[in-house]
């Protein structure tokens, strides 16, 4: 501690008596954007009492990062200290500080900070259906692109109708046969949308497709049983009625055709 205090109150002492110089760092923007894949100009100006930059050290740092993001570079007599990095992606959004020392100026702002957002357009969402879809039974539509900053904006859509949903969620407690049909999910940012369609139909559901298939080759079935038990009997009454015919005409010596009938 007494150590620590003796520093201190020499700084001080050297400052008021004019030994310490003061270095001021600037930045004109506290806020950047950037398009994802795009190039961005970090700008850090400074300004010290002290000519002599033998003694000078510049580095920048990502969120508080104990390495430097990006080397010092070459600073020419107008004192700037800016940057530019290219093909920023979403892992390079965060705070950039750019930190400057020149000896024997310790005192004074040393830093700045730069807040950098990097902006993607909306990926192509995933639409889907979840719940029974039939009437009176709750159905939700769910919406959601993988990317995008800033963060998408939801809106589902159909004909004369339009549903804002910050979430992408929309939820029917009891579906009617007036909400069924084609709806459309816009997810959207300041950079463009995207969107995607999905089908409330309870005509559309697995269920109801296998049931009707099922339904329609049992029918078949059963049809195809009833024609072959009809025609099998029909034959077999023919086939007896020839029979007895033909006995009967061999007792008599007369011959009796089929459905004329024999008198006594």
């Amino acid at each position: 501690p007494n150590l620590a205090f003796r520093i201190s109150f020499l700084l001080y002492f050297l400052f008021f008596t004019g030994l310490v110089e003061l270095i001021t760092v600037t930045t004109p923007q506290k806020y950047v954007n950037v398009t994802k894949g795009g190039n961005v100009l970090l700008q850090c100006m400074f300004v010290s009492t002290e000519e002599e930059t033998s003694s000078l050290t510049i580095q920048w740092e990502f969120d508080s990062s104990s390495a430097p993001a990006v080397g010092p570079e070459q600073v020419g007599k107008d004192k700037n200290a800016s940057i530019t990095l290219s093909n920023m992606q979403q892992s390079d959004a965060g705070v950039y500080s750019c930190d400057i020392h020149n000896f024997p100026d310790v005192e004074g702002r040393s830093q700045a900070n730069i807040i950098v957002n990097v902006f993607e357009k909306p990926s192509v969402p995933f639409c889907s259906v979840h719940g029974n879809v039939e009437t009176g039974h709750p159905v939700t539509l769910t919406c959601h692109s993988e990317h995008g900053s800033p963060k998408p904006a939801y809106t589902w859509t159909r004909p004369y109708s339009e549903i804002s949903t910050p979430t992408g969620v929309l939820k029917f407690s009891n579906v009617s046969q007036f909400e069924f049909g084609e709806y459309q999910c816009n997810a959207s940012n300041v950079l463009g949308f995207e969107a995607c369609t999905v089908e409330l139909n309870p005509e559309l559901g697995a269920g109801v497709i296998a049931g009707a298939v099922i339904g329609a080759i049992l029918g078949c079935v059963l049809i195809a049983l009833v024609v072959w038990f009809i025609v099998h009997t029909v034959k077999k009454q023919k086939y007896k009625a020839v029979n007895v015919a033909e006995f009967l005409g061999s007792q008599s010596g007369v011959r009796v055709l089929p459905g004329v009938r024999k008198l006594s």
